[in-house]
């Protein structure tokens, strides 16, 4: 499994850790907002920063992808 998978894994089930959901409902809100490609694009920032920053993050753009449907 390569670093950038495990990570995303490991992001996924501390995010859904964080709004208090499982997992698949968590995956499942990711890929509607087509954030699954982004999210593995900024590994490289994700893994060095603090796990609270990605989440501030990820909140932002499904906050802005909502609002823009």
């Amino acid at each position: 499994m390569s670093n950038e998978i495990a990570f995303f894994a490991y992001l996924l089930e501390k995010y859904a850790e964080y709004k208090n959901e499982h997992t698949a409902a968590i995956l499942a809100k990711w890929e509607q907002s087509n954030l699954i490609e982004y999210i593995m694009q900024m590994y490289q920032m994700y893994h060095t920063e603090r796990i609270e920053n990605a989440f501030a993050d990820i909140d932002g753009r499904m906050y802005h992808r909502k609002s823009i449907l």
